[in-house]
């Protein structure tokens, strides 16, 4: 009968051939691939609704494993339950939990069936609706507590009823109407405010299940002073969970700020140096820095220094030394501040990147482009305006015309001897006439009109009639005189 499933809240409580570890509640059997383990089922840990478990004595010897179904002996009646662990790690639970020797254990009956099941599914059926009338009776009597759920037995000739309450309920004249209203044996049962949160379950402010829902068995009493320790603000609405309780997160760190405190210097103590007196404002535990101020209740002047620093400051103080700063390692308000991730940009942040990379492409494209263009200008003004300039600027002396003309001779003799090797003073190959060659070809001037070389250096325009090396006939043009 393996196949029944018990349900507590709105899933199975749990199921055969789970692995070592799928609830809360379950111990880590790490003994469960270790032959032997199974053949020692003297005791049976099986567990209930609620966080509810119990140690049972298999006295029939039944093969049981992790998951089955069973019922169990109560008081009055049978429970069902699941079976949650089995072999030698059973009596190690039993001592955890301080149960005795020689306590009286409740033996377990028989895995359960068809029977079994029905008359539980019908009684799980009248839970919510026996919750809803109770608490309306404990209303209407006054009593300040609050029904929080209802178990049924198996059977259902008993209920366990849940509640909270901040003081001590007298619940006598409760039970006696309850009984007599729903026909079953009573029994209440307190449980506290974070029992209650992890009963309901729900999504803690760091975004993830809350602790006493998915892990937590054992609740230790949370103080203010852990907030203090930490150096947190005590803002009741940031303190305080969803069980209107301080958060069970805040034990988690306290030992290490704790030891991270020893290192600091202590509040009291002032530091004097030669310009001022500091008085310590706030401390960052964890960096193991501490802000110092020249005024007690503001902060001004503010100089944050390490902790070593400040030690060495108070043994100076103590020897009648002071120091003209606090030190090299002093900051005035430019300590760099840890990121939370909180304050991170949005998430549009990498899309802003790209836009940014594909502007700086296009303005690189248009810088190239544009400085292509003025350097294309300026290659073909430079002419212009070295003729320009040569024009304008006048002869200072005579020694400057007279160095002019002996240059111009020399320039002179120079492309008369580069001739006379066949080559012109510009650096162009000269071929005999009658052969095919650029420097032959009619070119064109500034105006447009064709010229030729001649045998000088001279270029003189095409006569009438005249054809170039190559054979061809060029037009008339008229004579252009220098």
């Amino acid at each position: 009968m393996n196949e029944f499933k018990l349900k507590n809240g709105s899933g199975p409580l749990c199921c055969k051939g789970c692995g070592r570890q799928n609830n809360k509640l379950n111990t880590y059997d790490w003994l469960a691939d270790i032959p032997g383990n199974a053949e020692e089922q003297d005791m049976v840990e099986v567990q209930f609704k609620n966080t509810r478990k119990g140690y049972f004595k298999n006295s029939n010897g039944l093969h049981l494993e992790k998951g089955d179904v069973v019922a169990v002996e109560a008081s009055p009646g049978h429970d069902i339950g699941t079976v949650t662990l089995t072999g030698r790690l059973v009596k190690l639970q039993m001592r955890k939990a301080n149960i005795k020797p020689d306590a009286e254990i409740r033996r377990i009956y028989r895995k359960a069936k068809p029977v079994d099941m029905e008359k539980y599914e019908e009684a799980k059926s009248r839970e919510h609706d026996t919750m809803i009338r109770s608490r309306k009776i404990a209303e209407s009597l006054g009593l300040q507590m609050k029904i929080g759920d209802v178990e049924y037995q198996g059977d259902g000739n008993k209920a366990i009823f849940y509640y909270i309450a901040d003081e001590r309920v007298d619940f006598r004249q409760l039970i006696k109407v309850l009984a007599e209203t729903f026909r079953v044996r009573i029994e209440m049962k307190q449980i506290g405010a974070r029992q209650e949160a992890g009963r309901i379950g729900g999504i803690g402010p760091c975004g993830r299940e809350l602790c006493c829902a998915t892990w937590m068995t054992n609740f230790v009493s949370v103080s203010t002073s852990a907030a203090r320790y930490q150096d947190i603000s005590l803002n009741p609405q940031k303190l305080a969970g969803q069980c209107a309780k301080l958060k069970c997160c805040l034990n988690y760190e306290v030992d290490a700020y704790v030891e991270c405190q020893k290192r600091l210097p202590s509040k009291e103590i002032t530091l004097e140096t030669k310009d001022s007196t500091y008085y310590y404002f706030k401390a960052d535990i964890l960096k193991n820095q501490v802000t110092y101020s020249t005024d007690k209740g503001i902060l001004a002047n503010e100089v944050t220094i390490s902790a070593r620093r400040a030690f060495e400051v108070i043994s100076m103080n103590k020897k009648g030394e002071k120091p003209d700063t606090l030190g090299e390692n002093a900051t005035v308000s430019d300590v760099p501040r840890s990121k939370d991730l909180l304050e991170q940009e949005s998430l549009t942040r990498f899309d802003k990147n790209k836009k940014k990379k594909k502007k700086q492409k296009n303005n690189s494209v248009q810088n190239k482009d544009v400085s292509a263009k003025s350097e294309k200008k300026q290659n073909a003004g430079e002419p212009n305006a070295n003729r320009n300039k040569q024009a304008r600027k006048p002869a200072s002396d005579g020694r400057q015309k007279q160095g002019g003309a002996m240059q111009q001779a020399v320039q002179a003799q120079s492309a008369a001897a580069e001739h006379r090797e066949g080559r012109p003073a510009d650096g162009r190959q000269v071929v005999a006439e009658g052969g095919s060659n650029a420097s032959q070809q009619p070119r064109q001037n500034r105006n447009g009109r064709k010229f030729r070389r001649n045998d000088g250096n001279r270029r003189q325009p095409e006569k009438e009639g005249n054809t170039n090396a190559s054979g061809n006939d060029n037009k008339t043009v008229p004579e252009v005189q220098a």
